[in-house]
């Protein structure tokens, strides 16, 4: 059995030696996608003419705003929590507990978004 791996590997081995370069196209030349005159590279494909690292950043803004909602949200959970607890230890350290994580959270959500606006500033005056 130990002779048939080694037959298979090898005849597989040789066979993407020969076959890979007669399977692969080359480039026939070289087109600028995000360059301002050539445009036309995307009128055939229906894509988006803006740049790819525009699009990333405003993603990231995006998922960025919204995890910034869900800790508003917790922290507005949170006080509700701490509002109808009656007095009762267990459900104010509870209440106490979400709203010191949400509001940690918060603060690291408004960090980064600081940081991404920044970079994607700085990049985008860098490259005009």
């Amino acid at each position: 059995m130990n002779h048939f791996k080694k037959f298979l590997f090898g005849f597989l081995a040789l066979q993407c030696l020969v076959f890979s370069p007669l399977a692969v196209a080359p480039a026939q030349a070289q087109v600028e996608l995000w360059d301002a005159t050539s445009t036309t590279a995307f009128n055939d494909t229906g894509l988006s003419d803006k740049d790819p690292r525009v699009i990333i950043a405003n993603l990231i803004k995006v998922v960025l705003g919204f995890l910034g909602t869900v800790a508003v949200v917790l922290v507005i959970y949170s006080g509700f929590l701490w509002m109808t607890a009656g007095g009762k230890p267990d459900n104010i350290k509870k209440a106490k507990e979400i709203m010191s994580a949400a509001v940690v959270g918060l603060i690291i959500i408004l960090i980064s978004y600081g940081i991404t606006i920044f970079i994607t500033s700085t990049l985008s005056s860098a490259i005009n």
